[in-house]
């Protein structure tokens, strides 16, 4: 099989990013790929702004655990405001994380840090990207509903898995084949956002264009793992 790889995520963000989403899509794109993987979202009251965590698993081996990650090797920060606000119910931010572990913040530019945060990191070799993933759902989707589908397209460059053709299948399963439960604040938001676009197509095709350009970020920024795959041709949407 070549070597293991196993990523113990912990996402940390706010009501109506879309965290919990991108758990599903993130966890069912591994599966879809051939891997393994196992999730687990948390959240108090399902409320715009209120903090929202989801613990995700992926590995191209065999997953027995379930429940949530007290120490991931990866975090992926869908807001700044769980960094500079403490919108989390992981303080600080990195609880937890171990050495040489990744960061994923949804940020154009370095967020300041205490001395004492940067020093703790500097101690883990923590390794830390900086992807503008509202932005660019902004720009390309016109919404920043599309925010998590920046952040799995750029956690796949990084990870090389899941490859971005298995993550697309998983994003047509979640939108057009329903094949992805859902909670009822997850469905209430779904409505929004198809209230946004006429059509599921144009929905799907907004979501993917997103996913491409994130993930193409990571790319010319250097950053994407020895086995993430170029990006050829747009992703298929029909």
């Amino acid at each position: 099989m070549g070597d293991v790889k196993r990523y113990n995520i912990r996402m940390a963000g706010i009501g109506g990013q879309g965290v919990v989403t991108a758990s599903h899509i993130l966890s069912n794109g591994v599966v879809i790929s051939g891997g393994f993987s196992s999730l687990v979202p948390f959240f108090g009251s399902e409320k715009r702004n209120a903090p929202v965590e989801s613990y995700v698993r992926i590995s191209n081996q065999t997953i027995y655990e379930i429940g949530e990650i007290i120490y991931p090797n990866v975090l992926m920060i869908f807001h700044p405001a769980v960094i500079t606000l403490g919108k989390s119910y992981t303080m600080p931010f990195y609880m937890g994380l171990k050495q040489d572990g990744i960061i994923l913040i949804n940020n154009r530019n370095p967020i300041r840090l205490s001395r004492d945060e940067e020093r703790e990191l500097e101690e883990k070799n923590a390794k830390t990207y900086y992807v503008p993933c509202t932005e660019l759902a902004n720009e390309i989707a016109k919404t920043d509903l599309a925010t998590n589908m920046a952040m799995c397209g750029a956690i796949s460059a990084i990870f090389g898995m899941p490859d971005i053709q298995s993550l697309a299948a998983s994003v047509k399963d979640r939108f057009i084949g329903k094949g992805i439960v859902v909670s009822g604040g997850t469905a209430a938001l779904d409505s929004a956002i198809e209230k946004k676009f006429a059509k599921k197509q144009k929905l799907l095709e907004a979501n993917m264009k997103t996913l491409e350009a994130s993930y193409q970020f990571v790319i010319d920024k250097g950053w994407a793992h020895e086995d993430t795959q170029p990006l050829e041709k747009p992703l298929a949407v029909s």
